[in-house]
């Protein structure tokens, strides 16, 4: 059995679309008949996440954790009990593709680490579309982390120790302890998510301080300030 893990903390906005993409993922026929558990962690919510997560079809865990590591490790606890042998995250401000499952599975690795895709750059759009196509690889064997879009066997995820109650990179911590216990990774850009610039760009840490600190740069250099 495989189990999706969709994080939310109040995106009543965006889960309809996530779920719909999931369960279009989780069509036995594309998965040979396997049967997929969707699972959606309520941390924090205090908005109308949870009625819309069931009326999806989806199992739901409310929590009040606010911290994302200690979220998504209940989520892959509550699927591990049940039995599932394949863990799947997504956030529910994300789409996944159809083949999104099919694919991860078929790679054969103990590890997918996919890439994430951008449906929506928002507001300050070209500045953060310039820098995704000068810094981003979209193409297999790039080296990014991102908890919207990994796939990870539950023999590895608990040969690892699973995710720790951290508020920021607990996805990179996760992957290098897994790397560290030799788990095999394949670095693909197959499976496919999408998501808003909002949401890849606000990461504390990774590629949202990347560009943070870009833009920080081409201040100084445009006024001439300095530190």
């Amino acid at each position: 059995m495989i189990a999706v893990i969709i994080s939310a903390r109040n995106d009543e906005a965006h889960l309809s679309a996530c779920l719909r993409s999931v369960r279009e993922a989780s069509r036995r026929r594309r998965l040979g008949g396997e049967a997929v558990l969707r699972l959606v962690v309520l941390d924090t919510c205090t908005d109308g996440s949870a009625a819309i997560a069931r009326d999806g079809g989806a199992h739901t865990l409310r929590l009040q954790t606010g911290n994302i590591g200690a979220a998504r490790a209940q989520g892959a606890q509550w699927a591990v009990d049940r039995s599932a042998r394949w863990l799947a995250f997504t956030d529910a401000e994300s789409v996944v593709a159809p083949d999104w499952l099919s694919i991860q599975v078929a790679l054969g690795a103990d590890v997918v680490c996919g890439t994430v895709g951008v449906r929506d750059w928002g507001e300050d759009g070209e500045r953060l579309r310039r820098h995704y196509d000068a810094h981003y690889t979209d193409a297999d064997g790039h080296q990014h982390i991102h908890g919207a879009n990994l796939g990870v066997s539950a023999d590895a995820y608990r040969r690892a120790g699973g995710f720790h109650p951290m508020a920021i990179s607990d996805d990179v911590a996760l992957v290098r302890a897994l790397q560290a216990s030799g788990a095999t990774i394949a670095w693909s850009a197959a499976p496919r998510v999408s998501t808003s610039a909002q949401r890849l760009f606000s990461a504390p840490a990774g590629f949202g301080v990347t560009a943070q600190c870009i833009d920080a740069e081409n201040r100084v250099f445009a006024t001439g300030a300095v530190a």
